[in-house]
């Protein structure tokens, strides 16, 4: 180990063992003790509920501390291992859980090249606010050694606090490292076994407890799956496993678009809201209230703002729009389509109603003009290289401070309506989240992602984690730091 990340540990440790004198909740916690016990609880009831299924298979806690977890661990586990590096803490750890006979108490640096298991043995590891006090190096190591342990299609969940600290005890001389989330997701998409696998991200999303309690999205958490490289087109989602096909379309962009035109005009056909549901008329009505109330429920604060409708349709969510906004502008490519919308919301004065095609680089904004730019299953029906270009278009149209959110179906078809000869394409999130992350406005902004997550609605009424959205944030790229989320503008 190099000098300077040796001494980096040593300051690590003492860290450590000055806030576990006395092994106080509090401590773990980074809040006072009138809150420790309450947020404690809600909190690991929410980290728990987030696992993939792990009962009676091989658990490895990195960084298990006095066992907030491990107990919880242990009553599913086939066999757990629970390691901290401070020898008091993983003493009191084992004094309050070695009841458990299936955990094995370690006490090992997960940084120490001595700290490894056998390849492919382990079904779950789990950690809980450990990355956060390793260096950039040692969180690459680590990730690195993880993905060796871990068995193909098996776990790895971590949860850091990001960007500063959530807790209300500072204590002093704090060497934490509270990283933009961006640095964890692309240590872990860049980790590879010998290139013969790769980590799969099932998901990121902000703890709810602490949004709840103390109105900070500080708290994050990442789960990965070891898949093989070659075939990583399955990514199994926290309910199933879905396979996913590709409708890839071949000649030109200009013949694909003439056949989404044709796709949508025949779709929009009697203009039945199934049509845009992809499901049966039975279905649709129930479905579009319940998935409407969800995707308006996630925006920013749009109130007196300027908004961008792109791929409005007949109007599902442009009225909802419509009431809060200052200005809206709905546009969508196929005419009889947005005349509907405009019958049925033209009563809203602040809404124009535009039929233009997004490809077209005749349709322009001005620049930094738009608060939010919305869509929702637009995307999908685009080539990779117009989702690209409409990318860097929107990033130009949008404000400094701006939004962008679109919510497309990824992997498979989600909805019962085949239609024919469909060419939609079903994606894997990653590309959707590349070419916004690597979208820049002359260098000077880029999109900051505030968040994404699979739509409950589709989660509760079909076992579908298909249905995904992102929300992004229009910020200089020398400070993207603050991270404006979710709650502050009105979401989850």
């Amino acid at each position: 180990m190099a000098p300077g990340i040796a001494q980096e540990r040593e300051i690590q440790k003492s860290y450590w063992i000055e806030q576990s004198a006395g092994l106080k909740l509090e401590a773990m916690m980074h809040v006072h003790d009138c809150d420790a016990s309450d947020l404690d609880k809600e909190d690991r009831h929410e980290v728990l509920s987030l696992l993939p299924s792990y009962e009676g298979k091989s658990v490895l806690e990195l960084g298990a501390g006095i066992g907030r977890f491990t107990g919880d661990l242990a009553e599913k586990a086939g066999e757990l291992v629970a390691v901290d590096f401070i020898e008091g803490v993983i003493k009191e750890n084992e004094s309050i859980n070695g009841h458990h006979k299936n955990v094995k108490f370690m006490c090992a640096d997960v940084t120490s090249p001595d700290l490894t298991f056998s390849p492919e043995s382990v079904d779950l590891i789990f950690s809980n606010w450990l990355l956060m006090y390793l260096s950039d190096e040692e969180v690459q190591d680590l990730a690195e050694r993880m993905m060796t342990w871990l068995k193909v299609g098996g776990y790895i969940f971590f949860r850091e606090t990001c960007f500063h600290q959530s807790g209300d005890n500072k204590g002093k001389n704090n060497p934490t490292r509270y990283r933009e989330p961006r640095f964890y997701t692309k240590v872990f998409q860049e980790c590879n076994a010998g290139k013969s696998y790769e980590l799969s991200l099932i998901g990121d999303k902000c703890i709810e407890t602490y949004i709840r309690n103390k109105r900070n999205q500080n708290e994050i958490c990442w789960i990965w799956q070891k898949v093989r490289s070659e075939d990583d087109k399955g990514f199994p989602h926290f309910l199933d496993t879905v396979q996913y096909k590709s409708n890839g379309i071949t000649g030109g962009i200009g013949q694909e678009r003439e056949i989404q035109k044709s796709y949508w005009i025949e779709q929009t056909a009697g203009l039945k809201l199934a049509a845009m549901m992809h499901v049966h008329d039975l279905e649709a009505s129930d479905l579009d209230k319940e998935d409407r109330h969800e995707v308006l429920s996630l925006l920013p604060s749009y109130e007196g703002k300027f908004v961008l409708e792109l791929g409005a349709g007949i109007g599902r969510l442009t009225g909802d729009l419509a009431e809060k906004a200052w200005e809206l502008v709905a546009v969508d490519f196929i005419e009889r389509v947005i005349k509907e919308n405009e019958s049925i919301n033209g009563h809203h004065k602040n809404v124009k109603f535009m039929c233009a095609d997004v490809t077209s680089p005749d349709l322009t904004f001005s620049p930094e003009s738009v608060d939010l730019i919305f869509s929702n299953w637009l995307l999908m029906y685009l080539s990779d290289e117009e989702v690209q270009d409409l990318a860097e278009r929107m990033i130009t149209w949008l404000k400094v401070g701006g939004y962008i959110f679109f919510r497309e179906t990824c992997f498979h078809q989600s909805g019962d309506n085949k239609g024919k000869n469909n060419p939609t394409h079903y994606r894997e999130p990653r590309f959707y989240t590349k070419v916004f992350q690597e979208c820049n406005a002359g260098k000077s902004y880029e999109l900051s992602l505030v968040g994404y997550k699979s739509m409950e609605t589709y989660v509760r009424n079909k076992r579908n984690q298909n249905e995904i959205c992102w929300i992004w944030q229009k910020v200089p790229s020398e400070n993207d730091r603050e991270f404006q989320h979710f709650l502050d503008y009105g979401a989850v």
